[in-house]
């Protein structure tokens, strides 16, 4: 008896401590969310101080706050102030990079939603799944609040879908097919994907197509649609899994971009066809053929992989082979962007939460449903792309300049 009495004043503590630690975790983020907001504002009507009118006075300046209001977080519900400012002028109208006007919720819970569809929960499991998440503050968030934003996202799919492309240039592209299977379809749909590097260095989502397999049927469709929508300019260079019909349409489409083969997914290849004994010291030895500083190092370590395991692993010494020039293409490009374009980890890393290769999911909904929440996951995670290292070389790639070993090919080295 006085066991479950102390037990009950346990977790009588326990909850009182955690229901003060949110409230003070709530409180600290609507500071740090206040502040920001204030700070931005502040930098803008800085940034305007020279605007003035005839009397001498400023144009732009600040204005009171707009009414409160309450975005949903990971923390619940957070009330925020946004300070309003006055354009005299009104040549523009601010709007907060941080807070933009119609933003009900965070970035986190927009992630979250289609992350739980594309794993398999259905609508009317959402808000029990939100509020194992986020706690009771995402009770807002109810079955028919899942079913309007999905109707909203559905939209804005189709809208990007068939946006101009006729100003877009990529410098470098990664592809990749993403199986998922979907309840009210009968075949496992692949989802395939490109991710593309403008100009600026700045990595951006260019096509989501859904297809049956990754055939060159599915790859040619996906590019004859973007060239129809005004993308010209073939890439530079195209990363991408050996095994994809995608290599086939590009050369049909858009014969001009070199090859690079993803290193990632050849290792994982070759290293299958080894036992796992020998798997570690293996991996270390691909590691030294695509860490070479010169292609002609690279190569050499590529031919001490095989004079060592060729006879005891006939196929994956195969499997290496195969693809063997597409597997070095990298050397040909700045050494800075060697990071970024010897693998397809713009895509891996985006979908990494929510899919895997050799799994399956328990199932989606509709095709237009999985597709929706396959785009929005990624153009949440858009947001958070870093741009290339070294991103200046660009540039000189657009202009024709070559590269050896990753370094600038000179006028003089041209002559010789």
């Amino acid at each position: 008896m006085i066991h479950d009495f102390i037990s009950e004043d346990k977790n009588h503590a326990n909850n009182q401590f955690q229901s003060a630690l949110e409230e003070t975790l709530r409180e600290g983020a609507r500071k740090l969310l206040q502040q920001a907001i204030e700070t931005e504002v502040a930098e803008y009507i800085e940034m305007n101080r020279q605007r003035t009118d005839e009397s001498g006075k400023r144009i732009v300046v600040r204005n009171g706050h707009l009414p409160e209001r309450s975005v949903q977080s990971g923390l619940g519900q957070i009330p925020v102030k946004c300070p309003r400012i006055r354009d005299k002028s009104r040549s523009e109208k601010f709007a907060s990079k941080i807070l933009p006007p119609y933003m009900r919720r965070t970035p986190s819970v927009e992630t979250l939603i289609p992350a739980l569809y594309l794993k398999g929960i259905s609508s009317g499991d959402f808000t029990e799944a939100l509020e194992a998440i986020l706690g009771e503050n995402a009770k807002g968030l109810s079955s028919t609040n899942i079913t309007r934003l999905k109707s909203i996202w559905q939209q804005e799919y189709k809208e990007w879908e068939s946006r101009s492309l006729s100003k877009k240039q990529y410098v470098y592209i990664w592809v990749d097919g993403i199986y998922f299977n979907v309840r009210l379809d009968d075949n496992r749909l692949c989802f395939l994907v490109i991710i593309g590097a403008l100009p600026d260095g700045r990595k951006e989502l260019v096509a989501i197509h859904v297809g049956y397999r990754e055939s060159k049927l599915s790859w040619l469709e996906v590019l004859n649609d973007l060239k129809k929508r005004g993308l010209e300019d073939a890439p530079k260079l195209a990363i991408g899994d050996g095994a994809l019909g995608f290599w086939a349409a590009l050369e049909e489409a858009f014969p001009e971009p070199k090859q690079q083969r993803c290193w990632v997914h050849k290792t994982a290849n070759i290293l299958d066809k080894m036992p796992k004994c020998i798997q570690s010291s293996a991996k270390r030895h691909i590691h030294d053929i695509y860490m070479a500083p010169t292609k002609q190092q690279g190569l050499r370590a590529y031919e001490e992989f095989i004079e060592k395991y060729d006879d005891r692993y006939p196929k994956a010494c195969e499997c290496l082979r195969k693809d063997k020039d597409q597997l070095f293409s990298f050397y040909e490009f700045p050494a800075i962007h060697w990071q970024h374009i010897k693998t397809t980890n713009p895509i891996e890393s985006t979908f990494a939460t929510t899919w895997h290769r050799t799994r399956q999911t328990k199932g989606c909904g509709s095709e237009m449903a999985t597709v929706t929440m396959v785009f929005k996951l990624a153009t949440s995670a858009e947001k958070k792309w870093r741009r290339l290292r070294g991103y200046r070389e660009i540039e000189k790639l657009i202009k024709g300049i070559k590269f050896k070993d990753g370094e600038e090919v000179k006028e003089a080295q041209k002559v010789a």
